[in-house]
């Protein structure tokens, strides 16, 4: 992880090499059936288009634990499959961090000669509690392992077909 940080900017930025085809990558991203595969197991809706909805949804086990129905959400900025989706991204689990507000999150798909490179940038201006959280700074206290965990997972689901832990 790079992480910038400027007069209360705060730029995380993940890279994972993946042997898989940017479409795949893009439809693990961007589709409920193989979202729910990896990551915090959640469904994914996107409309995407410019202003179309965005919305994770909760686990069953997230719900069981008194976690909303809609775990995140945001608003597709821009939509280049299998290449580039940017979004905007605001976390609804806990209130506080709900009023730090909305984010900006950037995927970016490219293959290259090593396998498909998968970048991940998350400008997370003025949301401390979330760049914490993200940056897997609270795995310690039961919030899991952030960005570098889900591009984890996501790999190991799309290398080999099995999540690194149970959903």
């Amino acid at each position: 992880m790079t992480e910038t940080t400027q007069t209360g900017v705060t730029t995380h930025v993940y890279r994972v090499y993946i042997k898989a085809t940017p479409q795949a990558i893009w439809d693990a991203i961007t589709q409920p059936e193989w979202s729910r595969q990896y990551g915090y197991g959640g469904d994914v809706e996107y409309d995407l288009r410019p202003g179309g909805a965005f919305r994770a949804l909760a686990s069953e086990a997230m719900r069981a634990h008194g976690g909303p129905e809609v775990a995140v959400d945001g608003e597709v900025i821009e939509a280049d499959p299998p290449h580039r989706l940017v979004q905007t991204w605001r976390m609804l689990m806990d209130p506080s961090l709900e009023a730090e507000g909305f984010t900006r999150l950037t995927y970016e798909i490219q293959e290259t000669p090593a396998g498909t490179k998968l970048t991940v940038t998350h400008e997370l201006d003025g949301a401390p509690g979330l760049a914490q959280l993200l940056s897997g700074g609270l795995e310690a206290e039961g919030a899991g392992g952030g960005w570098a965990w889900v591009l984890s997972d996501l790999k190991s689901v799309l290398e080999t077909g099995g999540a690194l832990g149970p959903k």
